[in-house]
Formats: structure tokens, sequence, C-alpha cells
């Protein structure tokens, strides 16, 4: 049960949510580039600010405050990404083999089944099928457990038999990427 002290500050953080959460998602994107990501990060930075809000509500600018919140949680997304990117490149930049005559239709299918996927259970797929990378090393490479990759890349395994047909699909997709040079199918 709320007292009156408590309630207040409730109607207040109301306010102020409602005053600044589009600026603060507009800050957002234009900070990262991304529209799908900005209402989560104005979102974390609000929430951020409620559990602190007793302290942020008696300071001279609280506006300038969630401002700040916003881009340092923009920044570390930014940061994240960069990370990812440069784990994913180091991936690609090792793989030199190519195929002559390659199965570009059984390629395409691949990639398109692949694309299907969320990003965890493809990157799993992709580094265990197509890099032959122990769980371990993929666990390694995407900053998450080993448990992590073993029950992704089992759902993104039985996702694919089911996109592509239940025939070998590990072999299908280890051949599709290894016949295109492209391994995974990279968003563009």
């Amino acid at each position: 049960m709320g007292t009156v002290v408590d309630d207040a500050a409730s109607v207040e953080f109301h306010a102020f949510f409602e005053r600044h959460y589009a600026e603060l998602s507009r800050l957002a994107h234009l900070l990262t580039g991304e529209p799908d990501a900005a209402d989560d990060l104005a979102a974390d930075a609000l929430l951020a600010m409620w559990h602190r809000w007793d302290r942020v509500r008696a300071a001279d600018h609280p506006a300038a405050y969630a401002r700040g919140v916003v881009a340092n949680l923009a920044r570390t997304r930014i940061r994240s990404a960069v990370r990812e990117r440069r784990r994913v490149a180091l991936f690609w930049s090792q793989r030199e083999e190519k195929v002559e005559n390659p199965d570009v239709a059984g390629a395409v299918d691949v990639q398109e089944a692949l694309r299907r996927l969320p990003f965890r259970k493809r990157a799993c797929v992709v580094l265990r099928h197509a890099f032959d990378l122990s769980e371990k090393e993929t666990a390694l490479a995407l900053g998450v457990s080993v448990g992590t990759v073993k029950s992704q890349t089992s759902k993104g395994m039985a996702e694919l038999q089911r996109l592509l047909g239940p025939q070998n699909a590990p072999l299908k997709v280890r051949a599709a990427m290894a016949r295109t040079g492209d391994a995974g199918g990279r968003d563009r």
C-alpha cells in the first residue's frame, strides 16, 4: 500500500514520462540509427530514472539527466554492436575456400531459411555447422553460455529442417554456404 509521498512521486514521474518519452525515443533513434531500438532505450532510461526518482526529481534538470542516461545506453548498445560485428568479421575473414559450380538454388534456399531464424539461432547454426566451431568456441564468439549454444543450435536446426525438409539439413547448410562462399546469408 503506497503512501501519499509515494503516490505523489508516482504521479510526478508519470507526468515526466508523458512529457519526455517521445523526445528520449527520438534522441535514441538519432544516436543509434535503429528505430526499433529507440523505444526500448527510452523505456530503459526511464525505468532507470524511476528507480532513482527520489534523487532525480530533486535535481535541477531531470530532463538533461534523462538525455544523459539515453546517451549512455545508446553508447553501450553501439559498442556492443561493434564488438559483435568484429567477432563476426573475424570468422568471415577466415573463409577463403570457394567451390566450382556452386548449387546456387540450394544456397538461396538455405540463405532464405537462415534469414527467417532469429539472429541468435542463426548465428549458432552458422558457426556450428558452416564453420565447424565447437560449442565452446561458438559460445565464446557470441558471448553466451555453452548451454545457450546447445539449445539455440538445436532449435535453429529443427526450424531449418521444417523449412528445408528433414533430409540432412546440417549437410545442406554446410554445403550451401561452402559453395557460395557466403556463410549465413548476412543481413544487408
